[in-house]
């Protein structure tokens, strides 16, 4: 040691500073010894300017103006820091080391340490035509892409506390619609990109997270995603195949980098609140309305408000994330733990979550090998018994009570007491999904890689539940009674993947570049399980734990279950990407692909795409055309597949007839077929053409996309009657008809302003969409339209919509209100335009040119917006986002059962006001339809970034609060119309059905969401 950093010097103390010197001392005279000098007092105290020093710095833009929050590195080394909101930095580095400055929006620069002080200019890339987005088994330039992809990084994500990824997303990729049904922390999202595509075959996109098909969203949290990206088009998505037909999601986790250790700690707390519930009456409302003689009912001396006795008032969600990451040239990690504990309004109803996910990274061979491994693994506990029962309570005499006059718990055989049911049984659900994956890259040679990638993914659950002997379900059992009621039941999910690659990229002539890529996909999938439940307990000790002391399994009443099955999917694809003077671009895509779920004759498929680009603004007569920094055109089209049925759909398979008694007088259980084998049967082929323009304008402030496309899924998936015989039994699950979609999306992004102290970013994302269900039938089969969208509730109205061949998607079909007579009776009119009562009309929908029924409207909005405001002003930052729906119908079915004066429990207000002339029986036609259209201000962030000294132990520091669903602006007067299902043909989708207002939806809520984000 002959030389010495005096501030480490200064900061150590006693003993420490004393021993320290010592060695410091010993050194130095030992150096002047070997160099026969005598400079002890120089070679101690004067220091080199080639020895390490804190080197003080600034980051500014090429206006000059700071830029915080950008890494800078000491190359080689761990060393690294972060500018503060000033764009300054203090780091240890010495003369001649370099330094790497990278963020986000910025191209990376390299700067060499000359002296103690450094300015770093970075060079905005805000054209984003370098950024990287991911493909199918692979990354593209943006400016490279020939296909319609959108790219979501972290920055854009939703704050608003999401549960599952595409939670993060919604409203922010156009043609994408999300739908929840609600804030119940247990319920799933349905997602349509680009229309429906598909009657009974699956309309879930593919998930592909860090590579793996067919991945878990429950695995991922919020802080741990780095960027989705969106495969809309054929011409992009062919590379999946016949697991594509709904598009393809992938999804980008974070990964360490180089540098030093850094902790990242993030949280929310979030309070929820009921926003517009049901307009019922009051209890004393009801009782008035008894008194005057509007009610008909008896007034039993309470005043019960049901459905405030279901709202959990004492809600308190939280998520909290803790994650490391760092590592040096050749070893990157990462790893995150993950609390999370969402409960919802209800009571009795959340869920509560720990995962944890590590990843490291390692380089050998020279750095011509990598290998990537991540493993991940999420375990919750959910509580399912609350979340249902709004209807049943808020539709109750008001004059009832949930309790007897002796404080037990009042029943009756006419309605459920849902409030008892929260404290007299059990419903939950413990589940576990865990992951492994890896990939290994090699450099054989300049240009060409190979990858190998493989993973497994195991999913399990074990659902319980319990209804006590006290339970309302256990008391009025018909052969048990008062005895209890058990069930337990399990399922085990597992799917493997292994993919092979191998790519090769070359430049010829410096004009000519090409990338080519060949593979092989192998996926297995099984999956199995159990239920069995058990009534006749005589104590409540052993809830579901014991299912065997029930009496009804004694007396062979009991029920049992089991089951497994399993499919196997393989493929061989390869992509050819060419470009010529960063002007001209083509993609070819084949997919060759074979699986057991298809029929014996048509095992395999093969699955086409091409697509092309032109960089316009690249060519010389754009030069001079200064407002237009990048604008190319793009041309696409491809095929995909759908495979989402049951495993053994194409097969005879056997089941179960029954037990009867044989001549030697046992009872033996029969079989016999249970299906018809369709030999024939083959995935729904989508085929898409996409037209798309991507720009840049106004000195790169204004940047977006056109993406017009027409596209039609063949084949579809549905079961189909079949005659007896020759068939062996009356259905067969069969590829008969098409359907077809096109529309146009607009996606802009728009730096309004970039001063100093204040900026306001803005993204606006538009579409509009035409669905029709073109055909149903063929040479065997002929169908001449489908119903969808059962209404429900009292009057077994039947389905809202008939939809024909030929026809849109959603179309209401019914009857043509045509107002009241004197006595307060239904009119319609019929086909001629008269208004006559409801024994007259002609129902028929076979016959259309007899029939007075109608296309009443429509329940596919035809145009979705969304609009982000981004605003900053010193520390602050502000964010407002909405979207909105417009142009499309609802059909409000509380209104429909319940403005009607005929049911027996409590009404709604407008019973005596809007719908006051009705003095019929219930009736399903347009005079139930309300326009649906809507803007819902979403969300509403307000955050602070905190200002931190230098040697601060906080590298940065950042709280905000949300605000969720501020308000909506709507004419429609039943409950949130941004929680009825605008996706799919009608069918139910996790309880919902596509434009039909259920009469008890989870509530709809407001919530108070405060985050804190740090850094050290």
């Amino acid at each position: 040691m002959t030389k010495v950093d005096l501030k480490t010097m200064a900061h150590l103390k006693g003993k420490s500073k004393l021993f320290f010197s010592l060695i410091v001392l010993a050194s130095t005279i030992k150096q002047a010894q070997a160099n026969s000098k005598t400079v002890f007092e120089n070679s101690l105290f004067k220091e080199s300017i080639t020895n390490q020093q804190q080197l003080q710095g600034k980051v500014v833009d090429s206006d000059g103006k700071p830029v915080a929050g950008v890494t800078i590195a000491v190359k080689g080394t761990s060393k690294s820091t972060q500018s503060d909101a000033s764009g300054n930095f203090s780091l240890e580095a010495k003369s001649g080391e370099v330094l790497v400055a990278t963020s986000i929006g910025f191209k990376a620069k390299e700067v060499t340490v000359t002296g103690s002080n450094v300015s770093i200019r970075m060079e905005a890339d805000q054209s984003q035509l370098d950024e990287v987005v991911v493909v199918g088994y692979g990354t593209q330039k943006l400016k490279e892409v020939t296909s319609s992809v959108a790219h979501v990084s972290a920055d854009q994500f939703r704050q608003s506390g999401a549960r599952n990824p595409l939670d993060l997303i919604q409203g922010k990729v156009a043609g994408l619609q999300v739908s929840r049904s609600g804030s119940n922390p247990n319920s799933g999202v349905a997602t349509q990109l680009r229309g429906a595509i598909s009657v009974t075959g699956s309309a879930s996109p593919l998930f592909v997270i860090d590579g793996i098909p067919g991945g878990n969203p429950d695995l991922l949290q919020q802080d741990d995603i780095e960027s989705v990206d969106v495969l809309k088009d054929g011409s992009g998505a062919a590379i999946y195949g016949t697991s594509a037909n709904a598009g393809v999601i992938l999804i980008t986790t974070k990964r360490g980098k180089p540098g030093k250790a850094k902790f990242n700690y993030s949280n929310y707390l979030r309070k929820e609140y009921v926003y517009n519930r049901p307009d019922f009456l009051t209890p004393q409302e009801f009782r008035d309305k008894i008194a005057s003689g509007e009610i008909k009912q008896p007034d039993f001396g309470h005043s019960t408000d049901f459905f405030d006795d279901l709202i959990n008032k004492d809600n308190f969600s939280q998520n909290h994330n803790l994650s490391m990451s760092g590592g040096n040239e050749s070893t990157t990690y990462r790893g995150s733990v993950n609390f999370r504990n969402l409960e919802g309004i209800a009571k009795e109803n959340s869920r509560k979550e720990y995962t944890v996910r590590t990843s490291i990274n390692q380089k050998g061979f020279n750095d011509r090998l990598n290998v990537l491994l991540n493993m991940a693994t999420n375990t919750n506990n959910a509580n399912l018994l609350g979340g249902g029962g709004w209807e049943s309570e808020v539709t109750k005499n008001p004059t009832l009570s949930n309790f007897n006059d002796d404080g037990s718990y009042r029943y009756d055989r006419t309605s459920t007491n849902e409030f008892a049911r929260l404290f007299t049984e059990t419903s939950y659900r413990k589940q576990q999904t865990s992951s492994l994956d890896g990939k290994a890259d090699l450099d054989i040679m300049e240009g060409l890689k190979a990858s190998v990638f493989g993973s497994v993914q195991r999913n399990s659950y074990i659902d319980g539940a319990y209804r006590a002997l006290d339970s309302e379900a256990s008391l009025e059992d018909q052969d048990y009674p008062g005895g209890g009621y058990a069930s337990k039941s399990n399922l085990l999910n597992e799917r493997y993947a292994f993919e092979p690659t191998l790519q090769y990229n070359t430049k010829i002539a410096d004009k000519h570049g090409l990338t080519a890529l060949a593979g092989y996909s192998y996926r297995y999938e099984k999956e199995e399980g159990q239920s069995a439940d058990n009534r006749g307990f005589i104590n409540d000790n052993f809830h579901e734990d014991n299912l065997s002391e029930g009496q009804a399994l004694r007396d062979g009443r009991a029920n049992m279950d089991s089951y497994k099955n399993d499919n196997t999917l393989i493929a061989f694809f390869g992509r050819i990407n060419y470009t010529f003077s960063d002007k001209y671009m083509a993609q070819f895509i084949l997919r060759r692909e074979g699986s057991s779920k298809f029929g014996a004759n048509n095992k395999w498929g093969s699955f086409p795409a091409v697509s092309v680009g032109w960089n316009i603004s690249n060519e010389d007569f754009m030069k001079d055309v200064d407002f237009i920094n990048n604008l190319k055109l793009r041309a696409g089209y491809g095929e995909t597949g759908n495979t989402g049925f049951a495993n053994n759909a194409s097969r005879l398979t056997l089941g179960g007839g029954g037990k009867y008694l044989f001549p030697d007088e046992t009872y033996r259980e029969t079989y016999g077929p249970d299906r018809n084998p369709n030999p024939n049967l083959r995935w729904e082929t989508k085929k898409e053409t996409n037209i798309g323009v991507d720009f840049t304008m106004f000195n790169n402030k204004l940047s977006g996309s056109i993406d017009v496309f027409q596209r039609k899924t063949v084949d579809l998936l549905d079961t189909y009657t079949t005659p007896q015989p020759p068939y062996i039994r009356n259905n067969i699950y069969s590829n008969v008809g098409t359907l077809s979609s096109k529309g146009i999306e607009l996606a802009l992004s728009y730096r309004a302003i970039d001063h100093d102290n204040f900026k306001w970013n803005m993204d606006f994302t538009a579409s509009t969409l035409k669905n029709v269900l073109d055909s149903y039938s063929n040479d065997v089969f002929t169908v001449k339209y489908k119903t969808f969208g059962s209404i429900g509730g009292a009057g077994a109205l039947g389905d809202a919509f008939t939809t024909y061949e030929g026809q849109r998607v959603g179309q209401f079909f019914g009857k043509r209100f045509a107002g009241f007579d004197d006595d307060g009776k239904w009119l319609f009119y019929n086909r001629d335009g008269e208004a006559v009562r409801n024994d007259e009309i002609n129902n028929s929908r076979d016959d259309l040119n007899s029939s007075d029924l109608a296309v009443l409207g429509n329940a596919v909005p035809k145009y979705y917006v969304s609009w982000t405001n981004n605003f900053s002003y010193k520390n602050f930052d502000l964010r407002i986002f909405m979207r909105g729906k417009f142009d499309y119908d609802i059909l409000n079915t509380t209104a429909l059962s319940y403005g009607n004066k005929v049911w027996s429990g409590n009404l709604l207000r407008d019973a005596f006001t809007k719908y006051k002339d009705i003095d019929d029986t219930y009736m399903y036609s347009d005079y139930y339809l309300e326009s649906g259209s809507h803007l819902k201000i979403d969300e509403v962030t307000v955050g602070y970034r905190f200002k931190l000294k230098n040697e601060s132990w906080i590298n940065n520091l950042r709280a905000y609060l949300t605000v969720q669903n501020l308000a909506t602006i709507t004419g429609y007067s039943g409950n949130d119309p941004d929680f009825v299902l605008d996706a799919g043909l009608g069918n139910e989708v996790n309880g919902q059905s596509l434009g039909i207002d259920s009469r008890g939806p989870y509530p709809n809520t407001r919530s108070f969401l405060f985050g804190l984000n740090f850094s050290f």
